[in-house]
């Protein structure tokens, strides 16, 4: 399942906290780029970045200890919420950790505990949110785990209007540039100043 950067569709349901996000979890002091608590070769970086269609030094990680979850494409930095997404399944770090953003909220998603502002989210998107174990995919479905899909996060926050989200018109920080959308049109804009923009 590849899609091209252009028409991937974009899980930003829970992309709240923007660029502030980097400050967090920054190791003082610390080279490398780590995902899940595994240093990343700068190899691994480059084929990565090829296997989502983006051209060799176009783009870079800035050094970091980051989370990142396979099954929805998820990341942020260690201790803290998501702050994007890409593409799912990628070969990156170890295993997601379930104290990856800190937890307490008792509500697991893909086996990573949800931070506080993550549930808070949830909480104005849905209404109230069960603390448990859940499975969510790339475009947002989700169920119990080992159950049959039951909500989707994109589509709920895209009804409510979610403020923070892109569906409300917000631009939001990626490892690899900007993303955004209107609900009309979605772009990504890299940090050179080209873009790509695709449209309903």
């Amino acid at each position: 399942m590849r899609a091209s950067l252009a028409t991937f569709p974009i899980l930003c349901a829970l992309l709240l906290f923007g660029s502030s996000a980097f400050a967090q979890g920054q190791g003082a002091g610390e080279q490398g780029v780590f995902v899940n608590a595994r240093l990343v070769t700068a190899e691994q970086i480059e084929a990565t970045l090829q296997q989502m269609g983006i051209p060799p030094g176009a783009a870079t990680i800035p050094p970091g200890r980051y989370w990142y979850d396979k099954t929805s494409g998820l990341w942020g930095m260690e201790g803290g919420p998501t702050v994007g997404q890409i593409f799912p399944e990628l070969d990156l770090g170890g295993p997601l950790q379930p104290d990856a953003s800190g937890g307490g909220t008792g509500v697991f998603i893909n086996g990573r505990e949800l931070h506080p502002q993550e549930v808070a989210f949830l909480q104005q998107i849905f209404g109230y949110v069960i603390p448990g174990r859940y499975w969510m995919d790339w475009q947002g479905y989700g169920g119990y785990e080992g159950g049959p899909a039951f909500f989707n996060v994109a589509a709920a926050a895209a009804q409510a209007g979610a403020q923070g989200g892109m569906y409300s018109g917000e631009t939001r920080r990626t490892l690899f540039g900007g993303l955004g959308s209107d609900g009309n049109c979605s772009y990504y804009m890299h940090p050179s100043g080209s873009s790509v923009m695709n449209c309903n």
